[in-house]
């Protein structure tokens, strides 16, 4: 099992843990699991992957059926639950390659350098026809302003790159992934307490009917498709003798003088 740190593999920048563990943060996270809770049990097999370790309570993985369920984290500061938990380099998972049913990414792909290979890894590890859903903030959201104000001041939680939902949609056809659901949730804003958020609860149900886009995080479920190739029928075949009207084998004659 290899043993990696943050740093060492060139991570973009911290996730933002803290901000996880605020009113906003936790509301955020509730609404996200449920949408996992109804995704995971549909999701069969021996082995679980979460990539990640966000903080915030809890797991990615607490609503799946399956037994065999793992936690990878890049250091050994995550949260620690009933899960396995190892540590490793995202972009180079310790992980057999067609291995695991169902790999997990909360909120990981903002915050690496290079979130096309930790793409590219999931698929490596992930059994044909097995899942991957991606969870990750929407920039064109209240979160997304969020963070840009943020980055220009002394909150260095925000530092992450948002991507929009098109593009991870994009990278994952590229590696051959089919598209099966997208899920866009919190539309609250991301700051004040927790009663003026629940006075802004009703933004949750006009949302997702009036603009929808603008959701504050999405989670995206893809399944790993697996190309086969189709044998070509064979084509050398030897052509037989054609001879007027019909189809006549070849024959000995004998000609009278």
């Amino acid at each position: 099992m290899m043993h990696s740190t943050h740093d060492q593999h060139g991570s973009a920048s911290p996730q933002p843990g803290r901000w996880f563990e605020s009113d906003a943060g936790r509301l955020m996270r509730l609404a996200e699991g449920d949408i996992l809770g109804a995704r995971l049990p549909n999701i069969f097999g021996y082995h679980a992957l979460e990539i990640g370790c966000i903080g915030g309570g809890g797991s990615s993985l607490d609503a799946s059926r399956i037994r065999n369920r793992v936690r990878l984290c890049v250091s050994m500061d995550g949260p620690v639950d009933d899960y396995a938990t190892v540590c490793g380099n995202v972009q180079s998972l310790p992980i057999a390659s067609d291995s695991v049913d169902v790999v997990v990414l909360p909120h990981l792909l903002e915050y690496e350098r290079e979130p096309h290979a930790v793409l590219r890894e999931a698929g490596r590890v992930l059994r044909p026809e097995g899942h991957l859903l991606v969870s990750a903030f929407n920039p064109w959201s209240l979160v997304g302003i969020r963070r840009l104000v943020s980055a220009c001041g002394p909150a260095r939680r925000w530092q992450g790159h948002f991507f929009s939902e098109t593009r991870i949609r994009d990278w994952l056809a590229l590696l051959g992934f089919e598209i099966l659901s997208v899920d866009r949730f919190f539309y609250r804003p991301p700051f004040g307490n927790e009663r003026m958020l629940e006075k802004l609860k009703f933004l949750e149900r006009l949302g997702p009917r009036f603009w929808p886009i603008f959701g504050g995080c999405y989670l995206l479920q893809a399944k790993k498709r697996v190309t086969t190739l189709t044998p070509l029928p064979n084509r050398w075949r030897p052509r037989r003798q054609l001879s007027g009207a019909g189809i006549m084998e070849p024959s000995t004659r004998v000609v009278k003088q």
